[in-house]
């Protein structure tokens, strides 16, 4: 889940579950969304500077966004995140059964 704010930004994700296409270990679906999600919060932290808030295990993370972030953080976060989601929306056209990629605007 991807989540919004009403200007557009993205402020936070979560990924939960496993995709099933493979057994744990051997999962491609998996694999990928993990690299992924991984990397987006790596470039947000080491490589933007953002102290993000997040949370990983298992089957599930979750990332959000300080508020009050400068305009430049701002538009250096939405770089990262946007290209996290076009490389989630790329994993679920081609497995679409196995990933579903949703997105919501936040009050």
């Amino acid at each position: 889940m991807i989540d919004r704010a009403p200007s557009g930004d993205i402020m936070g994700f979560e990924v939960s579950g496993h995709s099933g296409y493979a057994e744990a270990g051997k999962d491609i679906v998996c694999a990928a969304v993990s690299a992924i999600v991984q990397t987006a919060i790596l470039g947000l932290m080491d490589v933007v500077g953002i102290e993000v808030m997040y949370d990983q295990r298992p089957g599930k993370a979750r990332c959000c966004l300080p508020d009050g972030l400068s305009e430049d953080l701002r538009e250096k976060a939405n770089i990262v995140l946007e290209t996290m989601l076009c490389g989630l929306k790329s994993i679920q056209e081609g497995y679409e059964l196995y990933i579903k990629v949703e997105e919501r605007r936040m009050g």
